[in-house]
């Protein structure tokens, strides 16, 4: 008999494909798993599901335990695996720009997306680019609201990760010119997030492995065939955006082979975190990163 396995998303899009694919692609029932999945409930984090036992997995980023740290508590849950190791933000203009520059951004409106993570990896971006954040008329039109905004002709330019970049350019109303994660590179950026005491059980060990096959399939296989198998996840996607979302974070690079969360990575991420002004010191890796279950 099927043992249940409960994973819980944070956000949900095709960025998260290794995640999804593990499910999508049968690896998780190879391993003798019946998988489920849930969206965090508005307001409530998905660590929340971890700590309450109702969540065996959690889709999150190694940013997640900063909090904790910085108030001087010791992060309840641990993040063992790298989702993705590069920012899948871009940046969406209204008219065509083939020679975009960050600095033309100060030629108009951008809605940015004002959730912490992604609102401190746009502000990092502009830095890398020689671009003064503050410089800039920045609108915050809401999470779930900001698409319909730029639809309805508010901004310029709009912050967002696929697939909505893609659909916009689908629909005519929008122009892909630049990705966060070219402008920054490698960093610890989503996760997967578990308990020590989860991570600790033939479960963990399990999970892993058909992770590891996921991804390794995901890396390998036609964006096409990749959107065929999770269409089901995104039936409000066209399947033709959700092949060139894949196949743009393919080619981005963010579904890296290996699965570990690297040091290098995780010092990154604290760079960024820390021009934000979002933490007050560099936390150790070892508080936040555990490594994958063999």
């Amino acid at each position: 008999m099927a043992q249940a396995l409960s994973i819980q998303f944070t956000r949900f899009s095709a960025f998260y494909s290794p995640l999804i694919a593990t499910i999508a692609g049968g690896f998780l029932r190879d391993e003798g798993f019946e998988p489920s999945y849930s969206m965090a409930p508005a307001g409530k984090s998905a660590i929340a599901g971890l700590l309450d036992g109702s969540v065996h997995v959690a889709q999150s980023a190694p940013s997640q335990g900063f909090t904790p740290l910085e108030k001087g508590e010791q992060p309840p849950a641990v993040h063992f695996a790298q989702i993705n190791e590069k920012d899948g933000f871009f940046i969406t203009a209204r008219k065509p720009e083939p020679n975009f520059t960050w600095d033309k951004l100060r030629s108009g409106k951008t809605l940015v997306d004002h959730g912490g993570q992604p609102l401190a990896m746009f502000k990092y971006a502009c830095f890398r680019n020689g671009v003064d954040w503050k410089s800039l008329a920045l609108v915050d039109a809401g999470i779930d609201t900001m698409d319909q905004a730029f639809r309805n002709g508010s901004g310029d330019y709009i912050h967002q990760q696929g697939p909505a970049p893609q659909q916009l350019e689908h629909d005519g109303l929008g122009h892909l010119v630049a990705s966060v994660g070219t402008a920054i590179g490698p960093l610890a950026f989503s996760s997967l997030a578990a308990t020590r005491a989860w991570l600790a059980t033939d479960d963990a060990k399990r999970f892993t492995r058909a992770y590891r096959r996921a991804r390794a399939w995901l890396i390998a296989t036609p964006a096409a065939k990749v959107a065929e198998v999770e269409a089901a996840f995104f039936p409000g996607i066209h399947r033709e955006v959700l092949t060139r979302t894949i196949a743009a974070y393919q080619k981005l690079g963010c579904w890296t082979p290996h699965v570990e969360i690297t040091r290098p990575a995780f010092e990154v991420t604290l760079d960024v975190f820390q021009y934000a002004g979002l933490i007050t010191k560099r936390h150790r890796y070892e508080d936040v990163i555990a490594a994958p279950p063999a």
